[in-house]
C-alpha cells in the first residue's frame, strides 16, 4: 500500500504542473505562430466571457482533482474513513468530463478546417494524472487502505 501512497502524493505535484503544461496549440491561419493554451490560461480566458463556466471548469480541472487526490491519502494512511473510497472514484470521473471536453474541442476545431489545432503535451499529462488517480482509487479500494508499516 506505500507505493500506493507515494504515486498518489506524487499528483500533488504533477496536477499543478499539468495545469500550467499547454494542452492545445493554436492559430487562426498555418502562417502565424500558435498559442499555446493551458488549464490555467483557458480558465482565465473563460473568467472574462463567462463566469459559470470558468468556475465549473476550476472545479473539475482543479479543486476536483487535488481533493480528491487529498483525501485519498488520508485513506491510505487510515486517517480518512473507507467508506469515502467510493464518492472519491465519483469526484475523480468529474477531470475525466474535462479531458473529454478538451478533446471534443480539438476534433470540433479540426473538423471546421478555420485554422490550425495540435494537442501538446500538457494534454497528455493532465489525462494520465486523471487516469491515475482513478487507477490509485480502484487500487485502495481492491487492496484495502491500511496505515503503511
Amino acid at each position: 500500500m506505500r507505493l500506493a501512497l507515494y504515486l498518489n502524493l506524487s499528483l500533488l505535484i504533477l496536477f499543478p504542473v499539468s495545469w500550467f503544461a499547454p494542452l492545445v496549440r493554436a492559430g487562426l491561419l498555418p502562417l502565424f505562430g500558435l498559442s499555446e493554451i493551458s488549464v490555467l490560461s483557458g480558465i482565465a480566458s473563460l473568467w472574462e466571457t463567462d463566469l459559470v463556466l470558468a468556475l465549473l471548469v476550476a472545479l473539475f480541472a482543479l479543486v476536483a482533482p487535488m481533493g480528491k487526490t487529498i483525501a485519498l491519502a488520508m485513506i491510505q494512511t487510515g486517517r480518512g474513513p473507507r467508506a469515502a473510497l467510493a464518492p472519491l472514484t465519483w469526484l475523480g470521473r468529474l477531470a475525466m468530463a474535462d479531458v473529454f471536453l478538451i478533446a471534443l474541442y480539438i476534433t470540433l476545431a479540426k473538423g471546421m478546417g478555420v485554422g490550425r489545432v495540435e494537442t501538446a503535451w500538457g494534454l497528455y499529462l493532465f489525462t494520465g494524472c486523471v487516469l491515475a488517480s482513478l487507477g490509485l482509487s480502484l487500487w485502495t479500494k481492491h487492496v484495502g487502505a491500511k496505515t503503511p508499516d
